[in-house]
């Protein structure tokens, strides 16, 4: 039986601290998480468009964007790939799946937030404990601060808007494991901070990011 190599953490010569002087800025992990349609894509990309304009360093880590490389599904791999490998590393929306999803996520926030970047993402991750893994990775592991943003819309007006018409797929059953039909979401119960996704326009929820960033010192207050 062959041995499994040793996989070992290298500490970086150029720490955390340094890119966080050299950017001017704390690098962090802005995490929205709310229901299909509650409006999280879209406030995190406003978000990212102020801290753009402030002269911020940022990513956004999108949710449907990744389902198209780092966390693809099965049907994507498979023709590039072959179905073998597809199969073994494709990614549904199972519950597992669903899991892993979140874990890679989880894993390359870590990253860009350690080389000083503010990492925002927009993700349902409807599952508690998921989330809470990602927090204990980029906080309990790596001492970043991560930021749980709850968009808070309630699921009747997220079925109202349906802007991709996935709720009225799900409802007819051409869709499984659909959050907020056939799929719980687990709502957060101690976020950073709850945005009412109903109620004030984007633009001005995400002036509360901002405002919130300002306040914990993850940003400057200058323009």
């Amino acid at each position: 039986m062959s041995e499994v190599p040793q996989v070992v953490w290298h500490q970086s010569s150029v720490g955390t601290e340094e890119r966080n002087r050299r950017l001017g800025q704390r690098g962090c992990v802005l995490w929205f998480t709310g229901l299909s349609g509650s409006g999280k894509s879209t406030i995190a990309n406003a978000v990212e468009r102020k801290l753009f304009d402030r002269g911020a360093y940022t990513y956004l880590l999108d949710g449907d964007n990744v389902r198209h490389g780092l966390c693809a599904t099965p049907q994507i791999l498979a023709s590039i790939h072959g179905e073998s490998f597809a199969k073994r590393f494709g990614l549904g929306f199972g519950p597992e799946d669903r899991e892993e999803n979140i874990r890679r996520v989880g894993a390359v926030t870590q990253l860009f937030a350690s080389a000083g970047l503010i990492c925002l993402t927009a993700f349902v991750s409807p599952y508690k404990r998921d989330r809470d893994r990602v927090r204990d990775v980029v906080t309990g592991e790596h001492g970043l601060p991560f930021i749980e943003v709850f968009v808070n819309t309630p699921l009747e007006i997220c079925m109202q808007r349906d802007p991709k018409g996935l709720y009225r797929k799900a409802i007819a059953g051409e869709i499984p494991n659909f959050t907020g039909i056939s799929d719980p979401y687990e709502p957060p119960t101690s976020a950073e901070l709850e945005l009412a996704g109903s109620g004030a326009l984007p633009d001005a929820l995400a002036d509360e990011v901002i405002a919130f960033l300002i306040a914990r010192r993850l940003i400057s207050s200058e323009t």
